[in-house]
């Protein structure tokens, strides 16, 4: 990825105004995000329509689920757990309030919450209009009152986790940036093995919602106009790079 995408923060540290910043989320976050969801519901007709709701996708679930063990039961709950809601919610101000308040940077700090919103927005709405049912096989999570298509915790995941990893590349000490990352990268991975293990999505739910979630957090890190040009910009990405 781009060194001057991933430290533009630093790159140009300077402080909007709300209304810039309001204005900024309107149309570098939410106008992309009415696009994105017009995708998602167009493939969601397709798949419920003349694809037929994939009838291989639930064989996929079925063979799954045929492989469930005990052990993987209980660790497959935990991952799913994940990307419940209030788990979501809950990360994500815990984080906002510990970045604005190491940072001072309130513009930076509500990153994680811009990402999570847009992709809530999205799932919302694609699942209400597409209304695909679950796979044919023991659910083994409370089933929400959304449809299946796409995965909201997928999406939630991704989209929370991937912006903690943006956020990781000011970490200065290289083995702990490293190591957050990776684990950054590998709980949305984990929560999509989980929910399709545990019979609450198809695979393409899956996918979709991880696409959402990625697309949700590049759209919220690059929220706000940033000065990235210059040699003032040169300077800070060899700085940030030769940590």
């Amino acid at each position: 990825m781009n060194h001057t995408f991933v430290h533009r923060y630093e790159i140009d540290s300077s402080r909007p105004t709300v209304g810039s910043a309001l204005r900024d989320i309107a149309l570098r976050v939410l106008a992309p995000a009415v696009v994105l969801f017009g995708l998602i519901v167009g493939l969601g007709f397709l798949i419920v329509g003349p694809l037929k709701d994939l009838p291989w996708e639930n064989d996929l679930s079925k063979s799954v689920a045929a492989g469930r063990t005990a052990t993987m039961n209980s660790i497959t709950a935990v991952w799913s757990h994940i990307g419940n809601t209030e788990i979501v919610i809950g990360v994500c101000v815990i984080v906002v309030a510990i970045v604005w308040w190491r940072t001072k940077q309130w513009w930076y700090a509500i990153i994680p919450a811009i990402a999570i919103a847009a992709q809530a927005s999205v799932f919302v709405a694609a699942t209400t209009l597409t209304d695909r049912k679950r796979p044919t096989v023991e659910h083994l999570d409370p089933a929400p009152p959304t449809s299946s298509y796409p995965s909201g915790h997928m999406g939630a995941a991704t989209a929370l986790y991937l912006t903690f990893a943006l956020m990781a590349q000011r970490i200065e000490t290289v083995w702990l940036r490293r190591v957050v990352t990776v684990v950054c990268a590998i709980v949305p991975l984990l929560v999509g093995y989980a929910r399709l293990y545990r019979g609450m999505h198809h695979l393409v739910d899956i996918l979709v919602g991880l696409v959402n979630g990625i697309v949700c957090a590049l759209l919220a890190w690059n929220y706000l106009r940033r000065r990235t040009t210059g040699d003032r910009a040169t300077s800070a990405v060899r700085e940030a790079v030769s940590r």
